[in-house]
């Protein structure tokens, strides 16, 4: 299905976590796991050497980040613990790379690294991916030195398309290599993505997975 044409999970269940978009409430929450990872994710994320953001910052993010979401543009979740109470990290299914297809991104906070978080995050994205959105392909792109992250689509079923040279520019401006990960509709029945256990919601709370 095309993306501009995409009716999105609004809030995924899986085993450990909950899957879901942001909301503006959500933003001391949100700071508060940013800064308790901040010194690990500057080592992956080009965002956090923007880092710290006050309150209203991180508000007005939360607000452009969900109108996005709801028009259709681009689809950010927070990933948090079964109550809600804490935030555990962030994923997203993003729409830049070309019709059809849908890219995850993910980090999960310091304190909850090696948990296999990241992998039921991605699991469950490419789930909804493939049988809600109906896409015919997902990548997953990350830092060949980030060994964790690049486990993650590797334990899921995913084939390493390529290393691409000095692609991805980082805070400093820089280049660093990135690694291609992808997954087609044909291939996703036999992969362990598959085999999770989600539900999905959509925007009016009716299960839709």
């Amino acid at each position: 299905m095309a993306v501009e044409n995409l009716s999105p999970a609004y809030r995924i269940h899986t085993q450990q976590l909950v899957v879901r978009c942001w909301n503006p409430a959500d933003a001391p929450l949100l700071s508060a796991a940013i800064a308790q990872s901040l010194e690990h994710l500057k080592a992956w994320m080009p965002w956090a050497h923007g880092e710290p953001k006050d309150l209203q910052q991180r508000m007005n993010w939360l607000r452009q980040t969900r109108g996005k979401f709801d028009l259709g543009q681009d689809f950010t979740y927070g990933i948090f613990n079964l109550d809600e109470t804490q935030v555990l990290g962030a994923t997203g299914l993003h729409t830049g790379i070309g019709n059809d297809a849908l890219e995850i991104g993910y980090w999960i906070h310091a304190h909850h690294l090696n948990q296999g978080l990241a992998t039921e995050a991605a699991a469950a994205l490419t789930k909804v991916a493939f049988t809600v959105n109906q896409i015919a392909r997902v990548e997953i792109h990350c830092d060949p030195t980030n060994l964790r992250s690049a486990a993650v689509p590797c334990k899921l079923g995913f084939t390493h398309e390529a290393t691409l040279r000095q692609r991805v520019e980082n805070h400093e401006g820089h280049k660093r290599d990135s690694m291609i990960w992808s997954l087609f509709a044909e291939d996703y029945p036999t992969s362990k993505a598959a085999a999770a256990v989600v539900e999905a919601f959509d925007a009016m709370g009716q299960r839709i997975l």
